[in-house]
């Protein structure tokens, strides 16, 4: 690519105003303030893809101004006041930089988008200067034929960011703000979020989530794997393995119909089940992270609203089709106590810690993004073939054995997992992954033949 252009955007005649930061925009930033600089934008959120047959450069600027003027959160900066508390401010006015990289007809178009994209997301936002989004575009004979837009956590959640990008694209087609909100419920801004969390209804909200929390916290198994029999290397990367799995797609389709359950409660079971079956326990305690778009006002909301909830499932050994029902009614109940002030529930977690009383193992994450992250494109290889891959290694992450992530990649499901090293080795993980898919598959096929045995 040659011929980098930067186009500064001028914003003005916006709302502005300062409050606390919402539940969201801090827990986010406490957990990318607590990482090595490098690793910060490991908590960006991306979006990057081909624009076919084109599209003209001034349409786009124009949808990115009514872009910054419908979602507040895009001129919010984060930053500490004077007591240490972490403060938003809405800025009514100023730029939004826009790169422009020009590409030729020799170069190859999808290979120079894939590395801009990958450039622009690995840069770190200081969330005090500067507005939360970046954008790059490709340009070729006169018209953009790739964009990235990357956003930190901070900003947006993997929810948010699906919205951003649809009104993104509906703004470059011709319609207006006014006319996006007046076709839905118009989302709540994030200094209204905040507002509302200080309010009596959100402090019932986050007291009776944070106690549903507590309670799981007491009650679920006090370590799920083995302890190493070795001393562990406290310097030692910690894995990333990606399976890719387009009969698991199909499979996992087939049983969420089969048992009257979602999709992401079928995954989630079947990593309950294996977390089960290579700790050798009876029983499975996974931190799941939730979209938490139940209020109306957050359904459209371009934030950092996503949340966490303990699901304790004992019995995850036994047999997997009642696994999946029950975990679906676990999921459906827990999912309603996922929005509360992470902050002040960190606080008491660390007050009952040092008070000696039993806390459960919450190192096993669990994190479904198939429905509000873009797929990615397809990875090489043959036309339904399960592939592993070792992508990328990361820096050692404290009080984590595992994180397992579910995302679509065309046609297929992508289960990337990272892992602790000393608890959970590559061949290990290797099973963890392959075991998932056994799992799904082999009751997808029971599913088929009890159906197909059936009396018409």
């Amino acid at each position: 690519m040659t011929n980098r252009q930067l186009l500064e955007i001028p914003f003005t005649s916006g709302r502005s105003g300062s409050g606390p930061a919402t539940w969201g925009q801090r827990a986010y930033w406490d957990t990318i303030r607590a990482l090595a600089p490098a690793d910060a934008p490991r908590y960006n959120v991306a979006g990057g893809a081909p624009i076919d047959p084109g599209l003209p450069l001034p349409v786009l600027i124009d949808a990115l101004g009514k872009l910054l003027h419908l979602h507040e959160s895009l001129r919010t900066r984060l930053l500490p006041d004077e007591d240490g508390q972490l403060l938003q401010v809405l800025d009514s006015d100023g730029t939004l930089t826009l790169e422009v990289h020009s590409c030729s007809d020799a170069e190859d178009l999808p290979e120079a988008g894939a590395r801009l994209h990958g450039e622009l997301s690995a840069r770190t936002f200081d969330t005090a200067a500067e507005w939360p989004l970046h954008v790059a575009v490709i340009e070729r004979d006169g018209l953009v034929r790739y964009a990235s837009v990357v956003l930190p956590h901070t900003a947006v959640d993997g929810a948010g960011m699906s919205r951003l990008i649809a009104d993104l694209a509906a703004l470059c087609l011709g319609s207006s703000p006014a006319e996006l909100d007046g076709l839905r419920v118009p989302a709540r801004q994030p200094l209204e979020e905040a507002e509302f969390q200080r309010s009596p209804r959100g402090a019932r909200r986050d007291g009776n989530a944070r106690r549903d929390f507590l309670r799981k916290l007491r009650g679920g198994p006090a370590r799920q794997f083995p302890e190493p029999e070795a001393a562990p290397d406290p310097t030692a990367l910690f894995p990333n393995a990606v399976l890719r799995s387009p009969a698991l797609a199909r499979a996992v389709e087939q049983v969420a119909a089969g048992h009257r359950a979602s999709t992401s409660s079928v995954l989630l079971a079947a990593t309950a089940a294996m977390t089960a079956r290579l700790s050798g326990s009876t029983e499975a305690l996974l931190d799941v992270v939730v979209s938490n778009r139940f209020l109306p006002e957050l359904a459209n909301a371009v934030a950092a609203v996503a949340g966490e909830v303990l699901i304790h499932l004992p019995e995850a050994d036994g047999e997997f089709g009642a696994l999946v029902r029950r975990t679906h009614a676990a999921a459906l109940g827990g999912y309603l106590n996922a929005y509360y002030d992470k902050t002040a529930l960190d606080a008491q977690v660390a007050e009952l810690a040092a008070e000696g009383v039993p806390l459960a193992d919450r190192s096993c994450v669990f994190n479904d993004i198939r429905e509000v992250v873009p797929p990615g494109a397809d990875a090489p290889g043959e036309p339904g073939a399960t592939t592993l891959t070792w992508p990328v290694e990361f820096e050692p992450r404290p009080g984590l054995t595992y994180a397992l992530d579910a995302a679509q990649s065309g046609d297929a499901v992508s289960l990337a997992m990272t892992a602790d090293p000393a608890v959970l080795p590559r061949a290990e993980m290797e099973r963890f992954l392959y075991g998932i898919e056994e799992t799904v598959l082999a009751e997808a096929r029971a599913l088929a033949a009890a159906t197909a045995t059936s009396p018409a």
